[in-house]
């Protein structure tokens, strides 16, 4: 069974409407226990199509990885943002996820004329935008945003889990699975783990 493609037909219309540079953003990592939140920011060469392009979710790691390097090399500008969990205790989930892709937007080199957003619109961006509901599925620039977020958080969680190896983060790379749970109720939050995200089934359980 074939995965879906994105497709470029938003960027398109967009640039018939007079914008060269058309950046599609994204970020992962809103509904995990540990690491950070990571949004990323790619404006695509309209004349150069990367083949295979889908939402990140529909890919293996090993396509990501390699889709990764070929977009990055088809990229007018790309920028990767990262919010740790420190800060996403901080100011909340909603608002670390939303100043991580302001922050990938404002570092592209050239700034885009346009930018369009999987399901939100970025507040304090002096750039006009258009919030696409399920943009990473629709549009390649998203789905481009998407892969490059993806990898990024991918390689940190592999990162902590060389550190810490206590958690399993190579393996469900922050989220709550079981295995998560189960690590987190015998020993406790780590330093990368957001204590302001606790599932309902272990507030009496785990240690701090």
């Amino acid at each position: 069974m074939s995965r879906p493609r994105a497709s470029r037909t938003v960027e398109n219309e967009i640039r018939r409407l007079g914008y060269v540079h058309v950046a599609g953003v994204d970020e992962v990592g809103r509904g995990c226990l540990a690491g950070p939140v990571v949004a990323a920011a790619v404006v695509l060469q309209p004349d150069h199509y990367v083949p295979g392009i889908a939402d990140s979710k529909v890919l293996t790691a090993l396509d990501r990885e390699g889709l990764f390097g070929e977009i990055v090399g088809a990229a007018v500008a790309w920028h990767v943002s990262i919010i740790e969990a420190d800060e996403i205790d901080r100011i909340n989930i909603h608002r670390a996820s939303l100043k991580a892709m302001r922050e990938a937007v404002m570092a592209l080199v050239p700034l885009p004329g346009f930018v369009i957003v999987d399901g939100f619109r970025i507040p304090e961006l002096p750039i006009p935008q258009r919030p696409i509901i399920g943009g990473d599925r629709r549009s390649t620039a998203i789905a481009a945003a998407s892969i490059l977020a993806k990898v990024t958080r991918d390689r940190i969680m592999v990162d902590l889990h060389a550190a810490d190896p206590r958690y399993g983060f190579d393996r469900h790379k922050g989220y709550a699975t079981r295995m998560h749970l189960d690590a987190v109720a015998a020993f406790g939050y780590s330093p990368r783990h957001r204590r302001t995200f606790r599932p309902p089934s272990l507030f009496d359980t785990i240690p701090d």
